[in-house]
Formats: structure tokens, C-alpha cells, sequence
């Protein structure tokens, strides 16, 4: 289950808001689709994201995809702990396994993103 108090983006990342701040992280449904994950490279802090663009990459036993940043804003924090082991993301994706903590600009797009029920809707659709 997608939890209820996040945003979601239609590249399966999600944002929990936070002052001003937003926390992100791959959904669970990436997680799950990338397999076993093996390498997180992090953004750099103090970097400049745009919501819709490479926030980051994230490499699993199957393939390396982009991480896309739900948000606009400015790198503050990166979880350090995916360095060493990055079989957190797959572990607890809405939880240890969060990426970056990122200080929006303005509202940092999150207007544009989706809730829990209709991100659920947009991957059973996606789906097929």
C-alpha cells in the first residue's frame, strides 16, 4: 500500500511535505520492478533539482534507472546510509530508504503531484 500522507510523481517517486521541505524516496511498486537493489548514487547536497528531472540513479541486479525528483528545490540532506547499503531502498522504501531531503522553492511543484489513491489508479493503469 501507498502511504496516505505522500505525494506521488508519475516517475514512482514519492515526497512527504514537510515545512517547507520534502522528503523523497522511490515507491515501493519501483522498488519492486527494479529487483534487488545494489547502487544509490545520491545527489549532490546543495545542488539545484527540478521536479520532472534526474535527481539521482539507482542501479539493481535487473537495470540502472534514473531517480526523478518529485520536487523542485535545493538538496539539503542525503541519506548517507544508502552508500553502504543500498538493499534499504528495497527493505523499507517509504521509510530508511529515503534519497534526499530537498528545501522546495516556492511550492516546489507539489501541486502537480498525485495522492495515494490516485497514484494507485495510475499504476494499475500503467500496468496495462
Amino acid at each position: 500500500m501507498n502511504p496516505e500522507e505522500l505525494k506521488y510523481h508519475k516517475e514512482h517517486t514519492w515526497a512527504r511535505i514537510e515545512d517547507g521541505k520534502a522528503r523523497v524516496g522511490i515507491t515501493d511498486y519501483a522498488q519492486d520492478s527494479l529487483g534487488e537493489v545494489v547502487y544509490v548514487e545520491l545527489p549532490e547536497t546543495g545542488a539545484e533539482v527540478r521536479s520532472g528531472e534526474d535527481l539521482g540513479e539507482i542501479e539493481s541486479t535487473k537495470a540502472t534507472s534514473a531517480i526523478i525528483s518529485p520536487v523542485s528545490g535545493k538538496v539539503l540532506e542525503v541519506n548517507e546510509e544508502l552508500n553502504d547499503s543500498p538493499e534499504i531502498v528495497n527493505e523499507d522504501p517509504y521509510g530508511k530508504g529515503w534519497v534526499a531531503i530537498i528545501e522546495l522553492d516556492g511550492n516546489g511543484g507539489v501541486g502537480d503531484l498525485m495522492d495515494a489513491g490516485q497514484y494507485g489508479t495510475f499504476v494499475v493503469e500503467e500496468a496495462g
